[in-house]
């Protein structure tokens, strides 16, 4: 929510691609998730920016191995570190900014969540692989585009938004997001919202 108030043109392109798919109708149900593919390029590049998780649970090597011209040994954890991954200038053209639109490319469009490219694995891959990415994918989804579909969001004053993170366990932003939601859909009553 955050990257689409600071861009208002990207909110805007979703929203009316919500309004071609979903059209008047009051919600957003679990089928029309497949038919928004704008809406899931701004969660993959939100997954690269800002990852749930900085660094990935630790793998252990089970053998000694080299990647990248380093060694490896036996029984040493590995994190990966997929908050720097999502800014590596060798991986992403404009790493630092939010474009959605990376990912409607040719060369992107197939980059998935499910660990299969490793440019964007924020539920991990192989056997640590988070098991709810499945559930996950699907209520961010679902509710980014409700939230959307919904309501207008700007900002309650005219300051910008601090897009700073805090680093820990979790990925959070330093500064919460303070948003004032307007309804899109004035011909609903309001308790529908």
């Amino acid at each position: 929510m955050a990257e689409l108030i600071r861009n208002p043109q990207k909110m805007k392109r979703v929203q009316e691609e919500l309004d071609d798919v979903v059209g008047l109708e009051p919600k957003v149900e679990g089928y029309d998730i497949d038919r928004l593919p704008y809406l899931d390029a701004v969660v993959k590049e939100t997954f690269r920016l800002h990852p749930a998780l900085p660094l990935l649970f630790p793998h252990t090597a089970e053998r000694d191995c080299e990647i990248e011209g380093y060694m490896i040994r036996k029984d040493a954890q590995v994190f990966v570190n997929m908050w720097a991954i999502g800014r590596a200038h060798t991986i992403w053209k404009e790493p630092f900014e939010f474009m959605p639109e990376r990912f409607l490319e040719e060369k992107n469009r197939e980059i998935d969540y499910k660990g299969h490219n490793f440019e964007l694995i924020p539920f991990g891959a192989g056997r640590r692989q988070c098991v709810g990415y499945p559930f996950g994918i699907c209520m961010v989804h679902l509710v980014l585009a409700s939230f959307l579909h919904s309501f207008d969001w700007t900002l309650p004053t005219r300051e910008q938004i601090d897009m700073r993170d805090e680093f820990g366990q979790m990925l959070k932003k330093a500064v919460q997001l303070t948003a004032v939601p307007k309804p899109r859909q004035l011909r609903y009553p309001h308790h529908v919202y």
